[in-house]
């Protein structure tokens, strides 16, 4: 397979990492300030926007580490690698990410609802289920794509057997 095939995947791989990481460079930081002046000033509802910044930047390690593991299939594709015992290990670990950063965001839940209940903003808890959905469904796509291709290199290891 040309090498260029896979190219807009790649892009657009590139394009998702770049506002998370300016949202955790540009954002996140400015959050934290107004959070540690309002500890200062005796606010109890700092600390629940420091736990929401924790698993904010917590969520960003398995992100990342998904993205990576997303580029390296596109390799192994570009490479005629893409029915390999490579392939199903990296759509394992794209399924496991996205797990831990649902899972990650499901404990983040009550304070959302805190931050929600006292900003009379209840569409946050909306915001913050939708995160969790949309980990999942990755998750249960990664989980398909992986058990297919177990098969198919299971089909094609038994027909290489049979010539």
């Amino acid at each position: 397979m040309k090498r260029g095939s896979t190219l807009f995947l790649k892009i657009a791989i590139i394009l998702i990492g770049i506002p998370v990481l300016a949202l955790c460079i540009l954002l996140l930081p400015k959050i934290a300030m107004e959070a540690i002046e309002q500890a200062k000033n005796g606010a109890e509802l700092a600390y629940v926007v420091f736990g929401m910044l924790i698993i904010m930047y917590g969520s960003t390690i398995p992100f990342y580490f998904a993205l990576y593991q997303a580029f390296r299939l596109l390799k192994y594709i570009d490479e005629n690698q893409a029915f390999s015992q490579l392939s199903v290990r990296s759509l394992n670990k794209i399924k496991k990410c996205a797990i831990i950063i649902s899972g990650l965001y499901v404990v983040s839940l009550p304070l959302v609802y805190i931050i929600a209940e006292w900003d009379d903003a209840p569409g946050l808890i909306l915001i913050g289920m939708v995160i969790v959905g949309a980990s999942m469904v990755i998750a249960v796509f990664a989980a398909v794509l992986q058990r297919l291709l177990q098969e198919a290199i299971n089909i094609k290891s038994e027909n290489d057997l049979t010539v």
